[in-house]
């Protein structure tokens, strides 16, 4: 198979580069031996590979986690998105879904949880009482959205949420994944030490 393709490098534009012939050479020759040659970032592979398999942790605590007994039936099935394979133990999980009301007696519990977890790690909120405190929303001992404990990634609205719902703000959790950078830059998490 032989790419026919200019190669693309995106921060560059073909017309900048010095040399461009011995670059279209070295595939030339990559491409005559046999070996097929595909150009691209790092970054790129290793951010698709981490958005596609995010293993959550549920912490369902009353009726949305119903719903999401549901996104992980056959009707729904959310194994086609790559985020099936939900773990019980914080270590070995990279999303958290709060699902369901958080009282400030479980709140300790929940943070205790979501420090365990390795890095990178994401929150998504689901449901109303996650969002906001649901109907419980000046209640005394309902926490008034999972935002004020951990820091939240995605919020998935709706009481309960649709299981299209959750799918979808799975999917904007995926969306985020990828266009963080693995090696550092602007986007990354970890936090620049000053010197």
């Amino acid at each position: 198979m032989e790419i026919t393709k200019r190669p693309k490098i995106k921060s560059i534009p073909y017309e900048e580069f010095q040399d461009n012939e011995t670059l279209e050479k070295l595939i030339q020759e990559l491409n005559a031996g046999g070996a097929n040659v595909m150009v691209g970032a790092l970054d790129d592979l290793i951010d698709w590979g981490r958005s596609n398999s995010l293993w959550p942790l549920t912490f369902a605590t009353s009726c949305c986690g119903i719903e999401f007994m549901a996104v992980a039936s056959a009707r729904y099935d959310m194994a086609r998105f790559g985020f099936e394979v939900t773990r019980n133990s914080p270590r070995q999980a990279d999303v958290i879904l709060v699902n369901g009301t958080i009282t400030y007696k479980m709140a300790p519990v929940l943070k205790r949880l979501y420090d365990q977890m390795a890095d990178p790690k994401y929150v998504v909120a689901v449901g109303g009482c996650a969002v906001s405190g649901g109907p419980f929303r000046k209640s005394y001992h309902v926490v008034q959205g999972v935002d004020q404990i951990l820091p939240v990634d995605v919020y998935v609205p709706g009481c309960p949420p649709r299981p299209e719902a959750f799918l979808y703000g799975m999917m904007q959790l995926q969306r985020k994944v990828k266009i963080e950078k693995f090696f550092g830059g602007v986007n990354r998490k970890e936090k620049e030490t000053e010197e």
